[in-house]
């Protein structure tokens, strides 16, 4: 499940305090799209808002469901309001989460990534001595299956961080469930499918610490990239904006709304629907003066599942468009190779759908 090619480099906070003007040439990359500046001028749609309360009671629910079918596929994100996750809850691991990025750095390197492994404390794992290093630092580790934790990790945790976490992930995770059986219904595919695949699945938890940069223009918090998974719920931490995502070939930066969180379409959703979502492509971005952290949670099928089109969606008017691949492999795939927009679904895709129906036998 690790790379041994992954190159690793310094602490990102600690160099931000360090460096006045010159950027180490690692962290350079010049060139990013320019993002859309929300002026007031303009007239750009601001990423959907979904509000599950709606969804899931009330006399719009047919009309809801069919809302989120849409924005699913031509958004691939939404923010999520009235989830029913507990403020109180929200705002604790808010809280904890800032607490531990304030741990001196000898503390936090307690959890540091090991060699050949993407969980731990760290930065986004690059695989050659040229290729470009993020600014920020991330906190990356399996939260299910519980036997897969690693056992210097979570439960080495401050007690603190360590309870609001278990909670918080259960409570993420029933939301998850909920919204892929919505998903599945929006689709009309068979939801024991669904099931099949994202119950008890793996799941990631990642925090990620983006300092303040003297030359913002110049880095890249996380870059441009589609999520491999199914689904992506991502937490605001502290305030600070910077997420943007890309839509019809332009950056529009996400304006977050209080107590909601952010909903990824993955890549797995794309692959699982047969083109009928997108996975939304996104980067985050930094600023010179002020620090930004967030949290996601990550949903994946079980490592033992096969990673395809649902067979519900499949027929011969509708072949499917992706490779098969088993969960754990493509996990494997994913962590081995350095993230580039939807590179990665789009060596998914068979090359002459058209005729995939004629190899039926090796992909329905």
């Amino acid at each position: 499940m690790a790379s041994s090619k992954a190159i690793s480099h310094g602490n990102v906070q600690v160099l931000a305090k360090e460096i006045t003007f010159a950027l180490p040439q690692q962290y350079i990359q010049a060139n990013q799209e320019p993002t859309v500046l929300l002026d007031g001028t303009n007239c750009l749609p601001a990423v959907p808002v979904v509000d599950m309360r709606h969804l899931i009671m009330g006399e719009a629910e047919k009309f809801e469901l069919e809302r989120l079918h849409s924005i699913c596929k031509e958004w691939g994100v939404f923010q999520l309001v009235n989830h029913g996750i507990s403020s109180l809850l929200v705002e604790k691991v808010k809280s904890e989460i800032e607490r531990f990025f304030k741990l001196s750095l000898e503390e936090k390197m307690r959890y540091k990534q090991r060699p050949g492994d993407f969980e731990g404390y760290g930065q986004t794992p690059v695989h050659s001595a040229d290729e470009k290093v993020d600014w920020s630092d991330k906190f990356l580790m399996i939260t299910n299956p519980v036997h897969r934790r690693k056992p210097y990790l979570l439960p080495e945790l401050p007690s603190s961080l360590r309870e609001a976490m278990e909670s918080y992930i259960s409570e993420v995770q029933r939301l998850a469930m909920k919204l892929l059986g919505l998903m599945a219904q929006a689709l009309k595919m068979d939801k024991g499918e669904m099931e099949e695949m994202f119950e008890d699945g793996m799941q990631f938890m990642r925090m990620t610490y983006y300092p303040p940069c003297p030359q913002p223009e110049q880095v890249v918090g996380l870059r441009p990239h589609s999520d491999a998974t199914g689904l992506t719920i991502l937490l605001q931490v502290n305030g600070v904006e910077g997420l943007q995502v890309k839509r019809n070939g332009v950056w529009i930066p996400v304006k977050f709304l209080s107590d909601a969180f952010v909903v990824n379409v993955g890549d797995i959703l794309e692959i699982l629907s047969n083109g009928i979502y997108s996975s939304a492509e996104h980067r985050a971005t930094v600023n010179s003066v002020n620090e930004r952290i967030s949290t996601a949670m990550f949903f994946n099928p079980k490592f033992s599942a096969e990673i395809r089109p649902a067979t519900s969606l499949i027929s011969m008017t509708n072949p499917p468009l992706f490779k098969k691949i088993g969960g754990e492999k493509y996990v494997k795939d994913f962590f081995s190779r350095k993230l580039c927009g939807k590179s990665f679904l789009d060596d998914m895709k068979i090359e002459n759908a058209n005729t995939a129906i004629l190899d039926g036998e090796s992909l329905l």
